[in-house]
């Protein structure tokens, strides 16, 4: 079974970023699981309706696990030593196959500390890593475009419908994003021939990808 490691600032980063992926992933059998280094912002009572959100947006997209760091919102600059020993706690524990984080080159704070500590754990701890596209990334070119169905779409808009706590996230918005990704990096004619029916896109930029030979060879050898 393969095992995926999706480690997110914030919670909905995730499920805004790949929640499409995320699905599909599930659908076929892998396990995700998604680590947050905070719950987000407490809510009046002092509980963190963010974590419950992501939760629920979880059982939309049929992710395995989610997991929580305590850093406090825009603190991550003081608690970088923190971060990066609980990450490799978390990956010695783990030994995800693939990993995804955030695109380095972010305008926030905490999405690009993120970025930076999980790839200096990630290229030594595990064979595959790979970077999403948020909001805020900067010059992002994607070497990886996941091309899905509507009704992955419509999953993705329901698991962040979730998140009723953020006022900010306009559903139409990223509709209409995820159906035009694609057509960003990739030339009309290519499109042209994609399956009926595929026309929304998440975009992904590979960090590094281990591949090993099959033992086709040693079963059929030169003569």
């Amino acid at each position: 079974m393969t095992s995926v490691l999706v480690v997110v600032a914030h919670p909905d980063d995730a499920e805004l970023a790949m929640g499409m992926r995320i699905r599909d992933y599930a659908l076929t059998g892998a396990r995700v699981h998604v680590h947050c280094l905070t719950t987000g912002a407490p809510g009046p009572n002092g509980t963190a309706p963010r974590a419950d959100e992501c939760r629920a947006a979880g059982a939309v997209l049929g992710v395995d696990r989610y997991t929580f760091a305590a850093i406090p919102d825009n603190h991550f600059v003081e608690r970088r030593v923190e971060i990066n020993t609980g990450l490799f706690r978390l990956f010695t524990q783990e030994h995800p196959d693939i990993v995804y984080t955030h695109f380095p080159d972010d305008q926030h704070l905490d999405h690009r500390i993120t970025a930076c500590e999980v790839t200096t754990v990630a290229l030594r701890e595990s064979n595959n890593l790979t970077y999403f596209r948020s909001p805020y990334s900067h010059g992002f070119e994607p070497t990886e475009v996941f091309v899905a169905t509507p009704a992955l779409l419509e999953a993705k808009a329901k698991a962040l419908t979730c998140f009723a706590s953020q006022k900010q996230l306009d559903m139409d918005l990223f509709t209409a994003l995820a159906t035009v990704a694609h057509r960003q990096h990739v030339h009309h004619r290519v499109v042209e021939r994609f399956p009926e029916g595929y026309h929304c896109a998440e975009q992904f930029r590979t960090a590094r990808r281990i591949e090993f030979a099959t033992d086709a060879e040693q079963r059929n050898p030169i003569p």
